[in-house]
């Protein structure tokens, strides 16, 4: 097949729109995440440059494997970014050039290697969090409280928050899934007097902000729902900003980076040497979970995991029942 080349490595005369243009509108068609979407357009587009900006239909296995190679040897990426990669490249010609292809069975997928979480003990955690203050002190305590991944709980809205069972409802989490998890007693007071500031800002609605993204197509559906008090971010920005299409003044949620970073030096200063960061948090919960008997069932729930399985990490990790190993050390007299 005769190689074509074009300038911008995305599109040919023919391709209206743009191919990776049509790429965005399948992946938001598929309501996939707004990460993945920037992860896959990213990923093509480098492909399609690194084989010298040759239209992908002139491309196939060998060409794959190829880029896939680079990556690992040139780049030294790790296995989940060549799957990352890979699991693009196949998205591009299985949905949106329809190309049937018979060699992806061929690519062998790189094994991710298998690591062990960084888990914190109930005294770091303490120690942790007696660094921080605010509202990513509120914002730590319940990655550590309820087992809430980080953009997960960036993203709660006041709706989500159930004071009076003590719940929180986490929406279209890893996976597209809903779950419902714990929310701490000891949170509850500081997270009240919170969403009371939280409250007095929303009242920006008056001078023409106080608007908030709402998911997928609910704001054509709930034309005033992007305006009501349940919908609003439980943890919002400190800025507006003006949403291009509708010209609306909104205000998103906190950068999930300011958690990352407020974590960090909460660690930092209190000592900890281990690589913790806001997913050991995570990992410190369901890991004392596991340590103080409840059931795993119960715990895959609240972790909201598919697979019983990645739940199993956390027994292997616990100090219980026969994994209560004592070294012959320490039975020497």
């Amino acid at each position: 097949m005769v190689s074509k080349s074009f300038p911008d490595g995305i599109a040919s005369s023919r391709d209206k729109p743009r191919l990776l243009d049509r790429v965005r509108g399948e992946i938001r068609r598929l309501h996939y995440s707004p990460k993945t979407e920037k992860a896959y357009v990213s990923w093509i587009r480098q492909f399609i440059v690194h084989q010298g900006k040759r239209h992908p239909e002139t491309m196939g296995e060998a060409e794959v494997v190829d880029f896939l190679s680079f990556l690992a040897i040139d780049r030294k990426v790790s296995a989940s970014t060549q799957n990352q990669a890979l699991c693009a490249i196949l998205f591009l010609y299985r949905r949106i050039l329809g190309v049937e292809m018979g060699w992806p069975d061929n690519i062998e997928r790189p094994q991710r290697p298998s690591r062990i979480p960084v888990v914190l003990t109930p005294g770091e955690v303490k120690a942790l969090l007696s660094r921080m203050s605010g509202t990513t002190l509120l914002m730590a305590g319940l990655l550590y409280g309820s087992g809430l991944r980080r953009l997960e709980c960036c993203r709660l809205r006041v709706k989500d928050l159930d004071f009076g069972r003590r719940e929180i409802t986490v929406r279209d989490a890893k996976g597209r899934k809903d779950r419902v998890t714990l929310l701490p007693l000891k949170v509850i007071k500081p997270l009240e007097q919170h969403l009371e500031g939280v409250r007095r800002q929303f009242q920006d609605l008056r001078a023409g902000a106080g608007y908030v993204e709402l998911p997928y197509a609910l704001a054509r559906k709930y034309p005033s729902a992007r305006r009501e008090w349940g919908w609003q971010w439980v943890f919002p920005a400190t800025r507006t900003y003006v949403h291009g299409e509708s010209g609306e003044r909104r205000r998103h949620h906190i950068h999930e980076t300011v958690l990352q970073r407020a974590v960090h030096a909460a660690r930092s200063a209190a000592g900890i040497t281990k690589p913790a960061g806001c997913h050991s948090l995570r990992h410190s919960f369901a890991t004392y979970l596991v340590e103080a008997g409840y059931d795993i069932r119960s715990v895959q729930k609240l972790l909201g995991h598919s697979d019983l399985e990645t739940t199993m990490m956390y027994v292997h990790l616990a100090h219980v029942g026969p994994f209560r190993v004592r070294s012959p050390l320490d039975e020497t007299i």
